[in-house]
C-alpha cells in the first residue's frame, strides 16, 4: 500500500515497497553450497585415501599405528581454515591497499628461509613442519593479492612497458625464481600463469600480453629442458599419446585405478590401487581415488562442481563494487580452479604431470587455508557488492518516497462550490 502523502515511510515499508525481504543473506548462497558440497565429499575422500599411509607414517613416528592420523591433523588444518576464510570474509578487501606490501614481504621471506632452514622431504626443500607448510602455497594466494591491489593502482599505465610489463615480471620472476629452487616447478609455473593471467584481465594490450606469453614460453621451455625430471614427464607425455604404455608409472597407475572403477566406481572405501601400485594416493593421486571408488559419474561431478565454483566467482567478479574486486574474485577462484583441472588432466594423461594439488580433497594444511582464504576474500567481495546493491535500492526508493510526501507537483485543486452556489442555497 502506497504511504499517505505527508507521513515518513518507515525502514519496514521500505523493505517491503522496494521488493527487498525483511531477511537476507548477504553473500552469494550458491557460492557457499558449492564449498560445502566439496569440502564434504573431500573429507570423504580424504579419510578414504588417507589411511593406509597413516599407519605407515604413524608407525614411523613411533606411534600406535593410527588409520585416522592424517586425517585428524587434516580436521585441525581445516578448522584454521574456517578460521582463515571467516576472518578474511569479514574484512574489506580495500584493506588489502594497505596490506599487500606487508604480505608480499612475509612470503618472500619465507620462501627464503624454507631454502635454509626447510625440511628436505623425498628429496626437495620446500616445506616445514613434517610437508605441512609450503611457502610456495601461501606465494599463490599473495602473488593474486598482491597483482591485483598493483594492476589496479597502475590500470591508466599498463600499457607503459616501464610502469607495466618490466615491474611486473620482477614481481612474479623473483617469487617464482624463489619456488623454482625448491624446487617446485608446479607451483613456479601456476605463479606464472597466474602473473600472466592477473595482467591480461587488468586490460593490459594484446602485443604486451603476447610478448609476455613469448617470453614466459621461453623460460618454460628452457627450465624443462635442462631440468632431467621435467623433461622425462614431457617426453613420457608425449609418448604416452602414441602408446599408453610409455606414459609415466603415474600416469598408468591412474588410468588403472578409473578403469577398476568403470561408471559408479567400486564404493568409497574400497578402492585397492591406492593399497597397491597408485603413488601418494592422498596428495597427488586422489583424483584417482575419486575415479576409483566414485565412478566415470563421481569423477564428471567433481569436474562440474569446480566448473560451478568459477562459474560464482565469476559472477561475483561481474557485480564486484570496483575494478579491485573484480581483479581479486576472477584471479583467486581462476587459481583455485586452474590447480584442479591441472591436477585432473594430469592424470588422465591430458598434460604432463605436474604434481599439483586438488584443493579441498589433497591432504595438506598449506593448501587447504591458502585455498579458503581465497574464497574468504571472494566472500567480502559478494558481501560488499550485495550491501552496496541493497543501499541503492533504499536510495531509489527514498527518493520516491520523497516525491510523495512532497507530490513532486502541484496540489490537484479540490472541488469547491462558488458563493453564488451558496446564496442560491
Amino acid at each position: 500500500m502506497a504511504q499517505p502523502t505527508g507521513v515518513m515511510a518507515s525502514p519496514r515499508d521500505v523493505k517491503q515497497e522496494s521488493g527487498l525481504p525483511s531477511t537476507r543473506l548477504k553473500i552469494d548462497v550458491p557460492l557457499v553450497l558449492i564449498f560445502i558440497t566439496l569440502i564434504g565429499f573431500g573429507l570423504l575422500m580424504m579419510y578414504s585415501a588417507s589411511w593406509n599411509p597413516s599407519l605407515q607414517l604413524s608407525s614411523d613416528e613411533n606411534i600406535i599405528g593410527s588409520p585416522t592420523f592424517l586425517f585428524m591433523r587434516q580436521l585441525r588444518w581445516l578448522a584454521l581454515g574456517f578460521a582463515a576464510m571467516i576472518f578474511f570474509a569479514w574484512l574489506d578487501y580495500h584493506y588489502w591497499h594497505y596490506l599487500s606490501i606487508g604480505a608480499m614481504g612475509v612470503t618472500l621471506l619465507a620462501l627464503v628461509a624454507v631454502l635454509f632452514a626447510g625440511q628436505n622431504v623425498d628429496g626437495v626443500t620446500r616445506s616445514f613442519s613434517k610437508g605441512s607448510v609450503q611457502p610456495s602455497e601461501l606465494a599463490k594466494f599473495v602473488i593474486v593479492i598482491y597483482l591485483a591491489v598493483w594492476l589496479y593502482a597502475k590500470r591508466d599505465q599498463l600499457n607503459d612497458v616501464g610502469f607495466g610489463l618490466l615491474p611486473l615480471g620482477a614481481i612474479v620472476g623473483i617469487t617464482g625464481g624463489l619456488i623454482m629452487r625448491q624446487p617446485d616447478l608446479s607451483a613456479a609455473g601456476m605463479v606464472f600463469i597466474l602473473g600472466a593471467l592477473m595482467y591480461y584481465l587488468a586490460g593490459s594490450d594484446a602485443f604486451q600480453t603476447t610478448v609476455l606469453i613469448l617470453i614466459a614460453g621461453v623460460a618454460g621451455y628452457l627450465v624443462l629442458r635442462f631440468n632431467p625430471t621435467d623433461n622425462d614427464r614431457v617426453t613420457k607425455f608425449i609418448n604416452g599419446w602414441s602408446d599408453i604404455l610409455e606414459s609415466s608409472d603415474h600416469v598408468m597407475h591412474s588410468l588403472v585405478a578409473f578403469v577398476r572403477g568403470e561408471w559408479f566406481g567400486v564404493g568409497i572405501g574400497n578402492g585397492t590401487t591406492k593399497l597397491t601400485t597408485l603413488p601418494f594416493p592422498h596428495t597427488d593421486s586422489v583424483f584417482a581415488v575419486v575415479g576409483e571408488e566414485t565412478g566415470v559419474i563421481g569423477a564428471i561431478c567433481l569436474v562440474i562442481l569446480y566448473g560451478a565454483l568459477l562459474w560464482r566467482g565469476l559472477v561475483v567478479a561481474r557485480r564486484a563494487p570496483d575494478g579491485l574486486g573484480s581483479l581479486l574474485a576472477v584471479g583467486l577462484t581462476m587459481w583455485i580452479t586452474l590447480e584442479a583441472y591441472m591436477n585432473m588432466a594430469s592424470l588422465l594423461g591430458l598434460m604432463p604431470f605436474a604434481g599439483n594439488t586438488l584443493p579441498f580433497f589433497s591432504i595438506g594444511g598449506s593448501s587447504m587455508v591458502a585455498s579458503m582464504a581465497a574464497l574468504g576474500v571472494v566472500l567480502n567481495i559478494s558481501r560488499l557488492s550485495e550491501r552496496q546493491q541493497e543501499e541503492e535500492s533504499r536510495r531509489t526508493f527514498g527518493a520516491i518516497v520523497d516525491l510523495r510526501r512532497w507530490n513532486g507537483r502541484r496540489r490537484v485543486s479540490r472541488a469547491r462550490r462558488s458563493r453564488t452556489a451558496k446564496r442560491k442555497i
